[in-house]
Protein backbone atom coordinates (compact mmCIF):
# COMPACT_ATOMS: atom_id res chain seq x y z
CA UNK A 1 0.00 0.00 0.00
CA UNK A 2 0.93 3.82 -0.72
CA UNK A 3 -0.45 7.19 0.34
CA UNK A 4 -2.37 6.96 -2.65
CA UNK A 5 -3.35 3.31 -3.42
CA UNK A 6 -4.20 0.64 -1.41
CA UNK A 7 -4.18 -1.97 -3.49
CA UNK A 8 -2.45 -5.30 -1.79
CA UNK A 9 0.95 -6.08 -4.57
CA UNK A 10 -0.28 -8.32 -7.43
CA UNK A 11 -3.79 -6.73 -7.37
CA UNK A 12 -2.24 -4.47 -10.79
CA UNK A 13 -1.91 -6.36 -13.90
CA UNK A 14 1.58 -5.81 -15.41
CA UNK A 15 -0.60 -3.52 -18.15
CA UNK A 16 -2.77 -0.27 -16.66
CA UNK A 17 -4.72 1.94 -18.83
CA UNK A 18 -4.22 5.44 -17.24
CA UNK A 19 -7.48 7.75 -17.76
CA UNK A 20 -7.66 11.34 -15.72
CA UNK A 21 -10.99 10.87 -14.85
CA UNK A 22 -11.90 8.51 -12.04
CA UNK A 23 -15.66 7.83 -13.88
CA UNK A 24 -14.07 7.00 -17.27
CA UNK A 25 -12.16 4.80 -15.27
CA UNK A 26 -15.34 2.91 -13.58
CA UNK A 27 -16.89 3.06 -17.41
CA UNK A 28 -14.00 1.21 -18.58
CA UNK A 29 -13.72 -1.46 -16.26
CA UNK A 30 -17.57 -2.02 -16.36
CA UNK A 31 -17.93 -2.27 -20.07
CA UNK A 32 -14.95 -3.55 -21.68
CA UNK A 33 -13.44 -5.83 -18.06
CA UNK A 34 -14.91 -9.38 -17.18
CA UNK A 35 -14.13 -10.73 -13.51
CA UNK A 36 -14.10 -7.18 -12.04
CA UNK A 37 -12.49 -6.27 -8.98
CA UNK A 38 -11.88 -2.56 -7.83
CA UNK A 39 -8.37 -2.31 -6.18
CA UNK A 40 -8.36 1.23 -5.34
CA UNK A 41 -10.66 4.04 -3.64
CA UNK A 42 -8.51 6.20 -2.06
CA UNK A 43 -9.72 9.75 -2.82
CA UNK A 44 -12.04 8.37 -5.14
CA UNK A 45 -9.37 8.02 -7.83
CA UNK A 46 -10.63 4.42 -8.52
CA UNK A 47 -8.94 1.77 -9.75
CA UNK A 48 -9.94 -1.99 -10.96
CA UNK A 49 -8.42 -5.25 -12.02
CA UNK A 50 -10.38 -7.73 -14.71
CA UNK A 51 -10.01 -9.23 -18.17
CA UNK A 52 -10.56 -8.47 -21.40
CA UNK A 53 -10.77 -11.68 -23.27
CA UNK A 54 -7.43 -13.53 -22.01
CA UNK A 55 -5.72 -10.38 -20.91
CA UNK A 56 -5.25 -9.45 -17.69
CA UNK A 57 -5.34 -5.65 -17.51
CA UNK A 58 -5.95 -2.94 -15.44
CA UNK A 59 -7.66 0.87 -15.19
CA UNK A 60 -6.41 3.40 -12.64
CA UNK A 61 -7.87 7.24 -12.59
CA UNK A 62 -4.81 9.40 -12.26
CA UNK A 63 -6.51 12.74 -12.10
CA UNK A 64 -5.63 16.15 -13.74
CA UNK A 65 -2.78 17.64 -14.72
CA UNK A 66 1.60 15.99 -14.39
CA UNK A 67 1.72 16.52 -10.62
CA UNK A 68 -1.03 14.16 -10.00
CA UNK A 69 -0.81 11.81 -12.53
CA UNK A 70 3.12 11.69 -11.67
CA UNK A 71 1.71 10.28 -7.94
CA UNK A 72 0.25 7.40 -9.51
CA UNK A 73 2.43 6.48 -12.68
CA UNK A 74 5.22 6.66 -10.26
CA UNK A 75 3.93 4.34 -7.40
CA UNK A 76 2.15 2.16 -10.23
CA UNK A 77 5.68 1.42 -11.60
CA UNK A 78 7.90 1.29 -8.81
CA UNK A 79 5.82 -0.15 -6.13
CA UNK A 80 3.61 -2.52 -8.03
CA UNK A 81 5.65 -4.06 -10.79
CA UNK A 82 3.14 -2.50 -13.51
CA UNK A 83 5.32 -3.08 -16.89
CA UNK A 84 3.02 -0.91 -19.04
CA UNK A 85 0.79 2.13 -18.74
CA UNK A 86 -1.22 3.28 -21.29
CA UNK A 87 -2.60 6.93 -21.27
CA UNK A 88 -6.89 6.74 -22.25
CA UNK A 89 -7.71 10.58 -22.47
CA UNK A 90 -8.94 13.39 -24.06
CA UNK A 91 -7.30 16.27 -25.67
CA UNK A 92 -7.57 19.93 -27.49
CA UNK A 93 -7.22 19.96 -30.96
CA UNK A 94 -4.53 22.15 -32.21
CA UNK A 95 -3.72 21.19 -35.56
CA UNK A 96 -5.61 22.09 -38.73
CA UNK A 97 -5.96 18.35 -39.71
CA UNK A 98 -7.39 17.17 -36.53
CA UNK A 99 -11.17 17.19 -35.77
CA UNK A 100 -12.89 16.75 -32.87
CA UNK A 101 -13.83 12.61 -32.49
CA UNK A 102 -10.77 12.60 -33.98
CA UNK A 103 -7.56 9.76 -32.26
CA UNK A 104 -4.09 10.97 -31.82
CA UNK A 105 -1.38 8.92 -30.71
CA UNK A 106 1.55 10.90 -29.13
CA UNK A 107 5.16 9.74 -30.00
CA UNK A 108 6.27 12.40 -27.96
CA UNK A 109 4.87 15.78 -25.61
CA UNK A 110 6.75 19.07 -25.38
CA UNK A 111 5.85 20.81 -22.08
CA UNK A 112 5.87 24.48 -20.62
CA UNK A 113 5.88 22.35 -17.02
CA UNK A 114 9.31 22.82 -15.01
CA UNK A 115 8.24 19.04 -13.50
CA UNK A 116 11.18 17.93 -15.87
CA UNK A 117 14.12 20.38 -16.19
CA UNK A 118 16.66 19.28 -13.57
CA UNK A 119 16.48 15.31 -14.39
CA UNK A 120 19.43 15.19 -16.43
CA UNK A 121 22.43 18.23 -16.02
CA UNK A 122 21.38 21.16 -18.59
CA UNK A 123 19.46 19.69 -20.71
CA UNK A 124 15.62 18.88 -20.72
CA UNK A 125 14.88 15.57 -21.30
CA UNK A 126 12.17 15.19 -25.08
CA UNK A 127 10.42 11.86 -23.85
CA UNK A 128 9.30 8.96 -26.53
CA UNK A 129 6.77 6.16 -26.78
CA UNK A 130 7.26 2.87 -27.09
CA UNK A 131 7.44 2.09 -30.18
CA UNK A 132 5.94 -1.73 -30.17
CA UNK A 133 3.23 -0.21 -28.22
CA UNK A 134 2.36 2.40 -30.92
CA UNK A 135 2.84 0.00 -33.50
CA UNK A 136 0.45 -2.41 -32.10
CA UNK A 137 -2.08 0.11 -31.91
CA UNK A 138 -1.99 1.72 -35.55
CA UNK A 139 -2.30 -1.50 -36.50
CA UNK A 140 -6.34 -1.49 -34.99
CA UNK A 141 -6.77 1.88 -35.43
CA UNK A 142 -4.98 2.82 -38.61
CA UNK A 143 -7.11 6.23 -39.21
CA UNK A 144 -5.15 7.51 -35.87
CA UNK A 145 -3.45 10.61 -36.16
CA UNK A 146 0.41 10.16 -35.30
CA UNK A 147 2.79 12.85 -34.21
CA UNK A 148 3.92 15.20 -31.18
CA UNK A 149 1.61 16.66 -28.77
CA UNK A 150 2.50 19.57 -26.21
CA UNK A 151 1.11 18.44 -22.38
CA UNK A 152 0.74 21.86 -21.10
CA UNK A 153 0.14 23.42 -16.97
CA UNK A 154 -2.57 25.41 -18.44
CA UNK A 155 -6.31 24.50 -18.77
CA UNK A 156 -7.33 28.39 -18.62
CA UNK A 157 -4.09 29.67 -20.95
CA UNK A 158 -4.40 33.51 -20.65
CA UNK A 159 -3.30 34.30 -23.62
CA UNK A 160 -5.61 33.11 -26.25
CA UNK A 161 -3.25 32.78 -29.43
CA UNK A 162 -0.79 30.66 -27.25
CA UNK A 163 -1.53 27.52 -29.67
CA UNK A 164 -0.85 28.95 -32.83
CA UNK A 165 3.17 28.71 -32.90
CA UNK A 166 2.82 25.35 -32.16
CA UNK A 167 -0.14 24.14 -34.77
CA UNK A 168 2.26 26.17 -37.68
CA UNK A 169 5.13 23.38 -36.51
CA UNK A 170 2.88 20.99 -36.62
CA UNK A 171 1.66 20.02 -33.11
CA UNK A 172 -1.25 17.63 -33.21
CA UNK A 173 -2.80 18.16 -29.53
CA UNK A 174 -2.32 19.31 -25.95
CA UNK A 175 -3.29 18.01 -23.38
CA UNK A 176 -1.89 17.70 -19.24
CA UNK A 177 -0.22 14.43 -18.62
CA UNK A 178 1.57 12.50 -21.44
CA UNK A 179 5.20 14.22 -20.96
CA UNK A 180 5.00 13.38 -17.21
CA UNK A 181 4.35 9.13 -18.57
CA UNK A 182 6.46 9.10 -20.96
CA UNK A 183 9.33 10.73 -19.12
CA UNK A 184 9.44 8.59 -16.41
CA UNK A 185 8.63 5.42 -18.62
CA UNK A 186 12.31 6.23 -19.52
CA UNK A 187 13.40 7.01 -16.35
CA UNK A 188 12.46 3.62 -14.85
CA UNK A 189 12.65 1.66 -17.80
CA UNK A 190 9.26 0.79 -18.32
CA UNK A 191 6.70 1.09 -21.17
CA UNK A 192 4.19 4.13 -22.44
CA UNK A 193 2.06 4.56 -24.68
CA UNK A 194 -0.74 8.03 -24.66
CA UNK A 195 -3.61 8.34 -26.94
CA UNK A 196 -6.03 10.47 -26.88
CA UNK A 197 -9.92 11.54 -28.47
CA UNK A 198 -9.94 14.85 -29.44
CA UNK A 199 -12.92 16.47 -27.56
CA UNK A 200 -12.43 20.49 -28.35
CA UNK A 201 -10.81 21.88 -30.52
CA UNK A 202 -8.67 25.25 -30.05
CA UNK A 203 -8.85 27.00 -33.55
CA UNK A 204 -12.60 27.44 -34.06
CA UNK A 205 -12.07 28.24 -37.36
CA UNK A 206 -11.29 23.75 -37.51
CA UNK A 207 -14.13 22.80 -35.55
CA UNK A 208 -16.66 24.44 -33.44
CA UNK A 209 -18.02 21.25 -31.81
CA UNK A 210 -17.43 20.49 -27.75
CA UNK A 211 -17.45 17.16 -26.21
CA UNK A 212 -19.69 17.22 -23.07
CA UNK A 213 -18.55 16.04 -19.62
CA UNK A 214 -20.80 13.36 -20.32
CA UNK A 215 -19.18 12.43 -23.83
CA UNK A 216 -15.74 12.37 -22.61
CA UNK A 217 -16.65 10.11 -19.69
CA UNK A 218 -18.01 7.49 -21.93
CA UNK A 219 -17.95 7.77 -25.73
CA UNK A 220 -14.23 6.82 -26.53
CA UNK A 221 -15.81 3.19 -26.97
CA UNK A 222 -13.16 3.33 -30.60
CA UNK A 223 -10.11 4.22 -28.79
CA UNK A 224 -10.60 1.86 -25.59
CA UNK A 225 -11.14 -1.13 -28.16
CA UNK A 226 -8.51 -0.87 -29.99
CA UNK A 227 -5.90 -0.41 -27.33
CA UNK A 228 -7.17 -3.51 -25.76
CA UNK A 229 -7.15 -5.44 -29.15
CA UNK A 230 -3.77 -4.19 -29.40
CA UNK A 231 -2.53 -5.39 -25.99
CA UNK A 232 -3.98 -9.41 -27.16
Amino acid sequence: MTPHLEAQKGDYAEVVLLPGDPLRAKWIAETFFENIKQVNTVRNCLGFTGFYKDKRVSVQAGGMGMPSNGIYIYELYNFYDVKTIIRVGSAGGVSKNVKVGDIVAATTASTDSNMTSNLVNSYKISPSVTYSLLENFVKQCPSTHIGSIVSSDYFYNPNPNWYKELQQQGTLAVEMETHILYNMAQRFNKQALSVCTIADHLDSSVDKTNMTSKQREQSFDSMVVSLLESLC
